[in-house]
């Protein structure tokens, strides 16, 4: 690769990863945000999740200091505000860098029972070319990994899913770089199920050294990526819960055995977790061992950012600034967080 066009991905990935920042995960397709809007009674129109979004976007003390970058999706990288202003506008104007989703979706992956592979690398060249003019400098693929049984008498994740998925991933890894846009690659091994933490922790660095070694097939250059992980945790019907200061071990452990130096940063999901959650856990890791690791640790999180901000909200504008409220404090709270700064104290006193 080009060395001017390496530097400017390095850029940009690590611009995503400052300190006290991370991303804004807006990027639900239009089945899951009327889901989230049914479940504070809105309807689901183009207007109402355009109206949604723009407040997301207007929130100054948000996205000026804690918000390094938004995820969006198809149809919100090409709309306007209520004054006509492109919505990248005004993501660009708060200092923060427009991305944009590029999968096509978890699908069923033949001779696997209850597995997915991820499609969308189909006219994907093309795509990415024009969501850089629509002005997105980064993307995000995801990749499903489940683990359990998959209701045939064998066990999840398999070898097919893992291979297939991982080389995918690299395969559209490529396809961005050379468009000149920072890949996201997230290899989500699902908090479904009853599993212990330990099995979470092999099947996820399982997942994680497939990965690495498909991207370096693909002459993927670790410095213009992010990674978007899960964290280290038990299922969520698992008997046994973990501490954020096992999570936090077992987390950078993993990493440590997996994760190459040149990659930038990790900028977590959050899984399924809840708000509070999601922030207490990122911050157990960056308290223990910023500082101490090749790569920053951040966020990318959708309701874990968003959850309190759309029931403020509730399709109302009367609640515009009330939604903008929940959203900084949250994004605050996610931003101390990242340098190891927050507390259960900071939470309530905020």
């Amino acid at each position: 690769m080009n060395e001017n066009r390496l530097e400017e991905l390095h850029v940009v990935a690590r611009a995503m990863v400052a300190p006290g920042k991370g991303i804004l995960a807006a990027d639900e397709s239009s089945g899951t945000i009327k889901k989230r809007f049914d479940s504070i009674a809105v309807e689901s129109t183009e207007e109402s999740r355009r109206d949604y979004r723009e407040l997301l976007f207007r929130s100054e003390t948000a996205m000026r200091e804690h918000v390094s970058g938004v995820i969006l999706y198809d149809e919100t990288i090409r709309q306007k505000a209520a004054d006509g202003t492109p919505l990248t506008t005004l993501i660009e104007q708060a200092g923060s860098i427009p991305g944009i989703k590029v999968d096509k979706g978890a699908k069923p992956l033949p001779g696997c029972p209850g597995e997915t592979i991820t499609e969308g690398l189909d006219g994907l060249r093309e795509r990415l070319s024009e969501y850089y003019e629509l002005g997105a400098r980064f993307a995000k693929w995801r990749a499903v990994i489940d683990i359990g049984d998959n209701g045939q008498g064998g066990r999840m994740p398999s070898h097919t899913a893992v291979h297939q998925n991982a080389q995918a991933l690299a395969r559209y890894a490529a396809l961005c770089q050379e468009a000149n846009i920072v890949p996201i690659v997230e290899p989500e091994v699902l908090m479904d199920g009853g599993h212990d933490i330990d099995t979470c922790y092999e099947v996820t660095k399982w997942v994680l050294s497939e990965l690495y070694q498909e991207l370096y097939y693909a002459r993927v250059e670790l410095e213009g990526t992010i990674l978007k992980p899960n964290m280290i945790v038990p299922g969520k019907k698992a008997a046994d819960q973990s501490s954020p200061e096992e999570i936090a071990e077992k987390t950078v452990r993993c990493f440590r055995n997996t994760v190459p130096a040149a990659v930038p940063g990790i900028v977590f999901l959050s899984g399924g977790q809840s708000e509070v959650e999601a922030t207490r856990n990122l911050d157990a890791m960056n308290r223990a061992y910023r500082g101490e690791l090749p790569w920053a640790l951040s966020f990318s999180y959708g309701r874990a950012l968003q959850t309190s901000a759309l029931k403020a909200w509730s399709g109302k504008a009367e609640n515009v600034r009330a939604a903008q409220i929940a959203f900084d404090h949250r994004a605050k709270m996610n931003g101390l967080a990242q340098q190891g700064a927050w507390s259960d104290a900071v939470e309530e006193a905020a």
